[in-house]
């Protein structure tokens, strides 16, 4: 097996997408890597207690804490995410950290509707997880809607920062990360989502949407290659 060949095979969506599907994608010319990281940023979307639990704990057994919680497999996503924040830290670059702002009658009503649990969350369960909690100096953006653009200051902090790329990271990745991810790409900016460091309660919807950015919108890879190329800049 080639080099190609094994990579694609190691994706998290190989065995979710079935191989007639890839090749359907690849023979259209879709998922060519793009990302470069100039001037990067890195975004921390939504790690907060209500994300993953106060424990660690299979999903099942988290959600009766917090029933918006993904259990392990955010747990399993944090030592990665910490090290991304730990790499941006050292170099200076910023870290921005999308946060679910706490919900009141009067907004997320649509979404709301949908998933009424969300309107039960104790004020606590929107606390930032201790390991990946924001520091002096970071970003802290509160958003009311699943993409961190919509609403929020977002582009203006970019801008301002002359942000040209964006390395995305958080949950969930077909939620909140993946509409992020979109927006983030139709204002132009170049993306990389590390796929260890995303997580979704759905391990299929997590794959699908994985497969999904990276043919489009974004250059999905691991923690270590992301960090490679944060490792590159001056």
């Amino acid at each position: 097996m080639d080099d190609n060949n094994s990579q694609q095979s190691q994706q998290p969506w190989s065995k979710v997408i079935p191989h007639q599907e890839i090749e359907i994608y690849k023979k259209g010319g879709f998922g060519a890597p793009s990302a470069r990281l100039q001037r990067p940023a890195l975004l921390v979307i939504d790690v907060q207690y209500r994300s993953i639990g106060r424990v660690r704990a299979p999903i099942e057994e988290s959600m009766s804490e917090y029933p918006t919680s993904c259990g392990e497999y955010g747990w399993r996503a944090l030592p990665q995410i910490a090290r991304l924040i730990s790499a941006f830290r050292s170099r200076n670059m910023p870290i921005i950290f999308p946060y679910v702002a706490p919900k009141t009658a009067h907004d997320g009503q649509r979404f709301a509707a949908k998933v009424p649990a969300i309107m039960k969350i104790a004020r606590e369960g929107y606390e930032f997880v201790a390991e990946c909690a924001p520091q002096e100096g970071d970003i802290l953006l509160p958003k009311h809607h699943a993409s961190a653009f919509f609403g929020t200051p977002l582009s203006s902090y970019l801008t301002n920062l002359h942000i040209d790329s964006l390395v995305v990271c958080g949950t969930t990745t077909s939620g909140c990360v993946r509409a992020t991810v979109v927006d983030g790409s139709s204002y132009g900016y170049q993306i990389v989502v590390p796929h260890d460091a995303v997580f979704d309660r759905s391990q299929t919807s997590h794959a699908v949407n994985l497969f999904d950015m990276n043919a489009k919108y974004a250059d999905v890879m691991t923690t270590d290659a992301a960090l490679e190329l944060v490792s590159q800049n001056p």
